[in-house]
């Protein structure tokens, strides 16, 4: 148990939230809450009916929290949900049947910015009547501002964690928007400080809080899960909130956002120069690679590294041995679909080395050559399908303005990113750095007591995994001890951002942080399969080691052994 739960747990506990105030839970309270039909986890968990005395006390203990009283908490909503199909999906339509729950939606601190825009930490808790006895908190996903639905469908979990009995909370960031890629609301201070990391500590001390008023004890174990920016609120929580999650999964983190940024800008810097230009003489980003251009790469990185870990099969394991150059492709003759034109295999190059300032030295991480070059997305991200000089690539549709306004300090919305200056600007995003790049790797107190995992896929199109390699390599030696005993990293062949590409993209993360966590089975191999390669399945191998065949059946991922 924590110490936050503990102190949850005892008989006046008080909750301090900054600016917003203190909030002192007596014993009366509680023993209040209890008359009101408050019961023990023991009478909560599954059982194999769920009598109507059962239900109806779980009702008045949903309606209870409405009453729950902490300044500058606004309460949005409070009501119980019945057992049935979830009204939103899941990622690929996916239906899911979601249990029996209580619905706690509120804003912590509420206001309306000059412009308008509202912000407050908005969340979103959902308590299963059938819990058992674990907390999830699910990772949000790219600038925030929008509430996801609290499901736990993070980290591969299948079933998500609700159905599984956890209860979930999940958070918009600290502001609301149309979408995760608006951010204009890092025009205001307190924003940035509630997206950077405000939010998830915040979010941390209420849901425990009222997990323990509603099922009248705290969580037995307490776990993060994220995906991308989920990923980065991740390690946020394991470098700020040490003691507060028994388990972490941080998958593809963009925990080094501001260089992120710098590197979309390199990006398309980078394409701009080699890009087809129009009659006005404006480059056209969206013509500089067809997507057969880009499968033509994939092909030649598979025929020269696929095999490297004794099986050509579509992916490949042993990336630190693949020592691909795009420049056997270039043309000798006129451009055709077996060649790239010198301008192609510059632009590549660049893109695949990342970021250098004038002098050589590396902004951020490079990327692996991996089959998933050849995946749409790839192509999307940084070079889009605009037929004109109005791009549409990720790189400047979600990058730029992230720059602009939230990597910059001060904002600068009229900035042009195509004039970034690779060793001067920098310096303009240390500050930004500061609050949110949850890069920190002495984590001395959450290793003490926690377990961590990393993945990442070696096809991210946006987020290098050799940035995520970087950090744990640096973690090994910034902490005492054996990193293998608390962290662990499973690197994806083929996956490109959290999921997709030519992969075996889905596993769960959520049943091995809980095998290490509440019965000491430390993750050596994760069973992977995906829709990419049907009937196949694949072991993701605890970094260094990767898998390697050793024979037999070659669609088993027991044909595989993990080695260094």
């Amino acid at each position: 148990m924590s110490q936050d739960a503990a102190k949850i747990a005892a008989a006046a506990v008080v909750f301090c939230w900054g600016a917003i105030g203190c909030l002192a839970a007596e014993a009366a309270s509680s023993t209040k809450t209890q008359a009101a039909g408050q019961v023990t986890s023991a009478d909560a968990r599954p059982t194999a009916q769920t009598t109507s005395a059962h239900a109806a006390a779980a009702e008045r203990r949903c309606r209870n929290l409405g009453s729950f009283v902490l300044p500058g908490l606004r309460i949005d909503a409070v009501h119980s949900v019945a057992a049935g199909a979830a009204p939103t999906p899941l990622p690929g339509g996916r239906e899911l049947t979601l249990p029996a729950h209580c619905l706690f939606q509120g804003t912590l601190g509420p206001r309306t910015g000059p412009d308008g825009q509202h912000f407050g930490i908005g969340f979103e808790l959902r308590l299963p009547v059938a819990w058992n006895g674990g907390f999830v908190f699910q990772g949000g996903g790219g600038l925030d501002g929008v509430l996801s639905p609290g499901y736990g469908a993070v980290g591969g979990a299948d079933p998500p964690a609700l159905a599984r009995g956890f209860a979930v909370v999940s958070t918009d960031g600290g502001h609301r928007s149309g979408s995760m890629i608006d951010a204009r609301f890092a025009l205001d201070q307190q924003g940035r400080i509630d997206y950077a990391y405000n939010a998830v500590d915040k979010t941390t001390f209420l849901a425990k809080a009222l997990i323990a008023r509603y099922y009248g004890e705290p969580p037995r174990h307490s776990y993060f899960v994220g995906c991308s920016n989920g990923g980065r609120q991740a390690m946020v929580a394991a470098e700020r909130l040490p003691l507060e999650f028994d388990g972490i999964v941080a998958g593809d983190p963009s925990f080094h956002l501001t260089r992120v940024n710098l590197d979309e800008a390199w990006n398309e810097v980078v394409a701009a120069r080699a890009a087809p230009k129009d009659a006005q003489g404006r480059p056209v980003l969206g013509a500089l690679f067809s997507d057969s251009d880009l499968q033509l790469v994939a092909a030649a990185v598979l025929k020269k590294c696929d095999a490297l870990d004794g099986l050509a099969d579509g992916m490949i394991n042993d990336y630190r041995a693949c020592r691909f150059d795009p420049a056997v492709l270039t043309c000798k003759a006129a451009k055709s679909d077996s060649c790239l034109t010198p301008n192609q295999v510059t632009a590549l190059e660049k893109v695949m080395e990342g970021p250098h300032d004038s002098h050589g030295r590396a902004l951020y991480a490079s990327f692996p050559y991996d089959a998933g070059i050849g995946d749409p997305s790839f192509r999307r991200m940084h070079f889009g399908t605009s037929p004109t000089a109005q791009t549409n690539s990720a790189d400047a549709t979600l990058g730029f303005d992230s720059l602009r306004y939230y990597s910059m300090t001060p904002p600068d919305p009229a900035f042009d990113p195509l004039k970034f200056d690779f060793d001067r600007d920098p310096a303009r995003l240390a500050q930004t750095a500061k609050i949110n790049d949850a890069d920190a790797d002495y984590l001395q107190s959450f290793a003490r007591h926690g377990k961590l995992i990393l993945y990442h896929g070696l096809s991210d199109q946006g987020l290098s995994p050799l940035d995520t390699v970087n950090w744990y390599e640096g973690a090994r030696s910034q902490n005492s001890g054996t990193i293998s005993d608390w962290a662990r990293l499973f690197l994806v062949p083929g996956m490109t951002h959290c999921a997709g590409g030519p992969s075996t993209d889905h596993f769960d993360m959520l049943t091995a942080i809980e095998e290490w966590v509440e019965h000491g089975h430390a993750p050596e191999r994760i069973v992977a399969t995906g829709k990419a390669f049907p009937g196949q399945s694949r072991p993701l191998c605890a970094y260094p080691r990767i898998a390697r065949y050793r024979g037999g059946e070659t669609r088993s991922e027991s044909s595989f052994i993990c080695q260094d």
